[in-house]
């Protein structure tokens, strides 16, 4: 017999006894699957972990979104300055640029978001939307229907109190008038006069990109 032939004898107490060579074999075969089962468990999708942003962004939506508008305002005021008013940065505005962060956080950080988000989610079933996946936001009619609407809202209010706002304060801080009065009617004038290039250009910019902005989940709005 096999047993007979490799000079192996059973040890009379472990009937399942095996020679050495077959031992060897089977050890490693253990090895080798305890190993693809290593490999498996590490291949095996991991849920994803948010990022330090993401977490404070979901935890703290409203100041997420003053962060943000104040920001970018700054931003916005610091490219004005300098690339086209040719301004080195030696003699960059200081107050001007603190005046324009006190507006973006005012008016784009809180008034915005509580319009935007506060009043949205009353008229629209925004957080079904904006948590599914652009295939399935693109298939739910419904939803589309509520984006279009929360564009033209939007477009609206950036029409009738987005500009004027953003001409009587820059009326405040640009004319050397302490007087409220005068500030508004400058505002008012700047407004109608500019109000054909800035509508155009307003509906250019923020028609795609309030399409993009009400896509996404509501701690990034």
């Amino acid at each position: 017999s096999l047993l007979s032939t490799t000079g192996f004898t059973p040890h009379p107490l472990c009937p399942l006894s095996k020679p050495p060579c077959l031992t060897r074999s089977f050890n490693a075969l253990e090895i080798a699957e305890v190993e693809l089962q290593d490999k498996l468990v590490t291949q095996q999708p991991q849920e994803d972990t948010p990022s330090r942003y993401v977490k404070f962004a979901k935890d703290n939506p409203v100041a997420n979104n003053l962060i943000i508008a104040t920001a970018k305002t700054a931003a916005a005021d610091l490219m004005a300055q300098t690339v086209f008013g040719g301004k080195s940065l030696m003699n960059f505005d200081i107050q001007r640029s603190f005046l324009f962060c006190v507006f973006g956080g005012i008016y784009l950080g809180a008034f915005q978001y509580a319009y935007q988000v506060n009043v949205f989610k009353r008229l629209f079933d925004v957080d079904k939307f904006t948590k599914q996946s652009w295939g399935k936001k693109l298939r739910d009619i419904p939803g589309l229907k509520a984006l279009g609407a929360q564009t033209i809202l939007d477009l609206t209010v950036l029409t009738l109190v987005y500009l004027p706002a953003f001409y009587i304060f820059k009326a405040i801080v640009f004319s050397r008038s302490t007087d409220p009065l005068f500030w508004i009617k400058s505002g008012i004038a700047s407004y109608t006069t500019n109000f054909a290039k800035d509508e155009a250009d307003l509906l250019k910019v923020w028609f795609p990109a309030d399409l993009i902005c009400f896509s996404v989940p509501l701690y990034l709005r």
